[in-house]
């Protein structure tokens, strides 16, 4: 008697769990922090050399800021702040996803003030959208139930799904070389590789540390062995973000509160709230397994352990592993066939 060959099939992670959300919801209130709390007249002047912003130049003529008069750009403010706010909220992601990538895309073309968060704001929330696009949730902070192996998966949520985690992996990827960069950058400067750059951080006349922080940040920043420690740290943990791809997740879980941590601290040190905002999003991207829920963000406090789905042989199967196949394991069925 002839044995039936098998054959083994990889399980596609269905990417609609709330950390996605919360990312989305991250890149949605950087945005309309920096919109809120900046006037028009300083987010739309004249910078030396460029000319009046907005430039409504090549591409960036297809800016929100660039189709009305600048009479109406405090109305156009406020309007996207009202679209990021309900972008923040988790409602409807597929109805949202563009209308946040295109504000992102306004904001980084179109202000005088942009700088880097800007920018890795419009293309994470770019990315992002092509997950949300096959999102059908009314809200992006339930938890996908269970759905049994019998239920077959359609070609579009086969074909979402697959758009979907391919957009998540290129935001990974896209995070892992920006930390790469980042580390790499500073080792060949003699005041990072000597362990004093902080110290010319701290006292720089743009970016340096808050008076109402100088009592504590001054001991530090004085002391060899303090400023060494903030300045060779950083670049430790930007290294090994950029390597966390190939880690296991419980590396990456460790990783992702050392990188919240050192976020918060650029953005209490030096203010740069609206970046503080889009790398952390990124870091829930980088560092969650795709397709996560966790549970405390969810509505459904029922479920005691984060969970999510994935397609697998055509049909959505319930993974309770939370897709092992991305952090670490195998996430694969065997058939006959």
């Amino acid at each position: 008697m002839l044995n039936t060959p098998t054959r083994r099939t990889r399980g596609i992670p269905l990417p609609w769990g709330n950390a996605y959300g919360l990312a989305r919801t991250l890149l949605a209130l950087g945005t309309a922090g920096t919109l809120a709390f900046s006037s028009s007249a300083t987010l739309f002047r004249p910078v030396a050399t460029m000319g009046e912003y907005p430039l409504c130049h090549d591409m960036a003529a297809g800016g929100a800021f660039c189709l009305v008069p600048r009479g109406q750009f405090d109305l156009l403010r406020w309007l996207c702040v009202a679209v990021l706010l309900v972008v923040a909220s988790g409602w409807r992601p597929r109805l949202t996803a563009l209308p946040h990538a295109y504000i992102g895309f306004s904001v980084f073309s179109g202000i005088a003030i942009g700088d880097g968060g800007d920018q890795i704001t419009w293309i994470l929330s770019l990315l992002l959208a092509l997950v949300a696009l096959g999102d059908g949730r009314r809200w992006h902070w339930r938890t996908p139930g269970p759905r049994t192996d019998d239920e077959p998966a359609s070609r579009a949520t086969r074909a979402w799904a697959l758009l979907g985690v391919s957009a998540w992996t290129v935001a990974r990827l896209q995070m892992a070389i920006l930390y790469f960069q980042a580390g790499a950058a500073k080792l060949p400067h003699t005041e990072w590789a000597d362990g004093s750059a902080m110290y010319y951080w701290a006292n720089n006349s743009s970016f340096g540390f808050p008076e109402w922080l100088r009592p504590l940040t001054d001991h530090i920043v004085y002391s060899p062995a303090g400023v060494a420690a903030l300045t060779w740290l950083p670049i430790a943990l930007e290294l090994a973000l950029a390597a966390s791809p190939v880690m296991s997740q419980r590396a990456r879980w460790v990783l992702l509160p050392l990188g919240i941590t050192f976020h918060l601290g650029i953005a209490v040190l030096m203010g740069l709230w609206s970046f503080a905002f889009a790398m952390w999003a990124g870091l829930f991207l980088l560092l969650s397994p795709i397709g996560h829920s966790f549970p405390l963000l969810s509505p459904d406090r029922s479920r005691k352990k984060s969970v999510g789905m994935q397609i697998v042989g055509g049909h959505e199967a319930y993974d309770p592993r939370n897709h092992p196949a991305v952090s670490g394991g195998k996430a694969v069925r065997e058939f006959s066939g």
